[in-house]
């Protein structure tokens, strides 16, 4: 009862700051399913309590094989038919891929959306109108958090 009391204050501080890049966590619940308490009261409060709980949320993390999310954009490009061969270079090249191409109808644009993680987008702008002569104008919002495939525990 005691440690729950601590602990419904807020989430708890070892879920703010990851050990993997400082990131908060997502998607993770603790459960607690015994804990042996110090007979003094004085060895009971959140200085005691707290580093060592933290300790054990950590080892817990890192024996479940985290994986960083990274922010995916939705882009929306607009271009005639021509352009869009130099499209799906410029996306190729950023680990973008097409997920949906049609005409709009009775116009000779076309309209190409894809997923781009933003790491990738800085510079995109610029590099599509470059392979696509000045005619694909793109649209990025953020769409989705997506799993990175490699493991952050592993050295390089």
């Amino acid at each position: 009862h005691q440690i729950a009391n601590q602990g419904g204050q807020n989430p708890h501080p070892a879920m703010a700051g990851n050990l993997v890049c400082d990131e908060n966590m997502r998607g993770v619940r603790v459960n607690i399913k015994d804990v042996t308490l110090h007979a003094d009261p004085i060895h009971r409060g959140g200085g005691q309590t707290i580093p060592t709980s933290r300790r054990v949320v950590y080892a817990s993390v890192l024996t479940s094989e985290p994986r960083l999310l990274e922010p995916i954009y939705l882009c929306e490009i607009q271009c005639p038919e021509n352009a869009v061969g130099g499209i799906y270079g410029c996306l190729t090249k950023r680990r973008g891929h097409v997920f949906d191409e049609g005409q709009e109808q009775g116009t000779p644009m076309f309209n190409v959306k894809a997923y781009l993680p933003v790491n990738e987008s800085f510079g995109f702008s610029s590099d599509l109108r470059a392979s696509t002569g000045g005619q694909a104008l793109p649209q990025c919002v953020f769409d989705h958090w997506e799993e990175m495939l490699s493991d952050p525990t592993e050295g390089r």
